[in-house]
């Protein structure tokens, strides 16, 4: 059999997308490296893909006591108890709107999509969650504020509206009702979109540090993106002080490790939905 031939387009597309992986992957590369030089070496040289010489003193810093471990399970449970209810929801809602029921689908359209043209503003939200909800200090008041995301909402509704009709039909001659009809039939043939739309919500709980800093005040219970931001903040005010300054902090070697300590986590979840992302996020794009 004869070798297929690589057209142009073809070729050009691979050296595309390679310099695409490449200018992901070398900053990325970066940081990791830069986390395991020392300050003397980051300062005198800069950035190297590998270190002269590996120090672990920012790696020490971190997690000497309780406050990264505390922050790490913060974040954990945000993530992921906020990511199975705003996939619940969203689902549910998602489900009500393609289903184009009577009396709610409409009125519901409009509850969804006027957040994407309108918002409250920060003063309402902060006397909503705190005066009313009274979830100062809780981490559910991260996760509420965040619950629902219009945009998501409306790409489950187009990816819902491309599953066969034909199947919703039988099942309800068969005598189903709605609630089973979505539970045992369209969330399974779902799957795609499920896998991104809660990665996605798993990202944004993950990276999410000003809903915690307007709403929590015990250190205990801050998430590990504001522990990072606390700990960036204070280190660049320390070097403004001399006397604190000369206790030669690792700053750059600092700021980089806490960023591939915080990453790291949510980097590897993107592996277990790789086989539904390009699938899922094509899902709705198009129809027919």
């Amino acid at each position: 059999m004869s070798r297929r031939k690589l057209e142009p387009f073809t070729i050009i597309s691979i050296i595309g997308v390679g310099f695409a992986v490449l200018a992901c992957a070398v900053p990325f590369w970066l940081i990791i490296s830069g986390s395991f030089a020392s300050e003397v070496d980051l300062a005198v040289t800069g950035y190297s893909l590998f270190p002269s010489a590996f120090d672990l003193t920012a790696y020490k810093m971190i997690f000497t006591g309780p406050a990264v471990l505390d922050a790490y399970i913060a974040s954990v449970f945000i993530t992921v108890v906020g990511t199975a209810l705003s996939l619940a929801v969203t689902s549910g809602v998602s489900w009500v709107i393609a289903r184009r029921l009577p009396y709610i689908s409409r009125p519901l359209t409009i509850f969804a999509y006027l957040p994407m043209l309108f918002t409250g503003g920060l003063v309402p939200l902060y006397l909503l969650v705190t005066q009313y909800l009274h979830l100062q200090n809780s981490y559910f008041a991260v996760i509420l504020p965040l619950l629902v995301a219009p945009f998501l909402v409306f790409i489950q509704v187009s990816a819902f509206r491309q599953l066969p009709a034909s199947i919703f039909e039988s099942a309800k001659v068969d005598g189903a009702g709605e609630l089973r009809i979505f539970f045992q039939i369209a969330l399974p043939l779902s799957k795609p979109i499920l896998a991104v739309v809660g990665l996605f919500y798993a990202v944004h709980y993950w990276n999410e540090w000003f809903t915690a800093l307007l709403f929590i005040d015990d250190v205990h219970k801050f998430p590990l993106p504001l522990v990072l931001q606390n700990l960036i903040s204070n280190i660049s005010f320390t070097q403004m002080l001399p006397q604190l300054a000369e206790q030669a902090t690792p700053v750059y070697q600092l700021r980089l490790a806490l960023t591939a300590v915080t990453i790291g986590p949510i980097l590897l979840a993107y592996p277990f939905a790789q086989r539904y992302f390009v699938k899922g996020i094509t899902l709705g794009a198009t129809k027919g």
